[in-house]
């Protein structure tokens, strides 16, 4: 490989010395295809543009509908990007962080496994009236604010865990126990996420509180036969209770009817005797009337009024011996008698 010659160098061979002092006087060097001048410093000026293409290029970056951006500018939070291709300063002046904002996440209380069945977990409440309750919770949460979520919050998962232990202690220790068994569980639901969305709102979590399901409430394992059988005694209690109810409605609408039937019929009576009653008074003054005015006529009407009463009802036949045709021949029909 010829040798490249020195531009400073004073010997008379170098091709860059001009020997010749009329400065109008054309020089003319050539070289060989790998004696280019300055052919390292070329290459490398072309490689760095290339790589500071790319590290500029590299800012660009793309937000999906369901999340938010959020560019931190030397680890500081500097602004937030919608959905949509954005651009920012290459690292390590600036990057991005992308956020889920639709991404429903879960956390459960009262699911540790705990071997010895003795003992005691997070799960074991103390309640208003002073008993225990074993709780299973579910909190599902998704992210509202993305800025307030990365920059207020260092565990966000144990944030959450254990505010909602917190604020369901609270809640359970102001409750009956029965209640929160048997009773509607929708409203130790619905207190249990309102209180949770106010103690991460003071802490501006960005955190939303989707909804609470409460799994399980039952008494712990270690009185839940006890408390079982509890349980049933009530549910008898409530059947013979329910039993008595029906009967007594049933009985009830019938003693009342058989009642009002006994008084109206007391109340005919009750008129038809005062009537019957009046009617004989009224009668029998007419007839003390009549006999006042005339005694021998009403005696004999009385009589024969009397007489032909009784006479009807008689199976003798009188036969007047003083009256015409009294040759009547007797005749006794004794078979007719003893029929009858």
């Amino acid at each position: 490989m010829a040798k490249i010659p020195n531009p400073w160098d004073d010997n008379d061979n170098n091709p860059w010395k001009d020997n010749d002092p009329s400065p109008q006087k054309p020089k003319i060097v050539s070289f060989s295809k790998n004696e280019t001048p300055g052919g390292f410093d070329f290459k490398w000026q072309w490689g760095a543009g290339i790589l500071l293409l790319i590290w500029l290029a590299s800012g660009f970056y793309q937000v999906q509908p369901n999340e938010e951006g959020v560019v931190l500018r030397f680890g500081a939070y500097a602004y937030s990007t919608d959905a949509g291709l954005h651009y920012h300063l290459p690292y390590p002046i600036e990057k991005v962080e992308k956020v889920n904002l639709t991404q429903e996440r879960s956390i459960n209380l009262g699911v540790q496994a705990v071997d010895d069945a003795n003992a005691f977990t997070e799960s074991h409440m103390l309640t208003g009236d002073e008993n225990i309750v074993d709780i299973n919770l579910t909190i599902v949460w998704r992210i509202e604010n993305a800025k307030d979520y990365l920059f207020n919050l260092q565990s966000p998962d144990e944030t959450v865990r254990v505010a909602a232990q917190s604020v369901l202690r609270e809640i359970v220790g102001q409750s009956k126990m029965m209640p929160i068994i048997s009773g509607d569980r929708g409203k130790v639901e619905d207190e249990t996420k309102e209180e949770l969305q106010k103690v991460l709102n003071e802490f501006g979590s960005g955190i939303k509180i989707v909804r609470v399901k409460l799994q399980k409430a039952d008494p712990p394992r270690q009185v839940v036969d006890a408390f079982n059988e509890v349980q049933r005694a009530k549910a008898d209690m409530e059947r013979f209770k329910n039993e008595a109810e029906a009967y007594r409605n049933e009985i009830l609408p019938k003693a009342k009817g058989e009642a009002a039937q006994r008084l109206q019929n007391a109340e005919a009576y009750k008129s038809a005797v005062v009537n019957t009653a009046q009617g004989e008074a009224e009668r029998f003054l007419s007839v003390y009337n009549a006999y006042k005015s005339g005694k021998d006529v009403t005696i004999k009407r009385l009589y024969l009024e009397t007489m032909e009463n009784v006479l009807a009802n008689s199976n003798k036949v009188i036969l007047d011996p003083s009256a015409k045709g009294g040759n009547v021949v007797p005749y006794l029909p004794l078979d007719k008698l003893q029929n009858k």
